[in-house]
């Protein structure tokens, strides 16, 4: 299953806090969680999201990067 979570018009803090909530909330059976974060305004919310140390969680595997600048997969596990 794929989730989607857009942090369009968060703040730095706020887009963390969300992410790694919905990263903990995420059903078992999730296995890609897209993350759009944009690319044109900003990017300190991409670089957060992409850093290895950014965002931390057990469920993440590993990222994954698309031709599309402003969004970064997430690809899951289960704990």
């Amino acid at each position: 299953m794929e989730i989607e979570v857009d942090l369009h018009g968060m703040s730095l803090n706020q887009a963390k806090k969300h992410l790694e909530r919905e990263l903990r909330n995420a059903p078992k059976d999730t296995t890609v969680m897209r993350v759009i974060h944009g690319h044109s305004h900003g990017d300190a919310i991409k670089r957060m999201v992409e850093d290895p140390n950014g965002i931390r969680s057990t469920r993440l595997a590993r990222r994954k990067y698309t031709k599309n600048p402003g969004e970064t997969l997430y690809i899951l596990q289960n704990d």
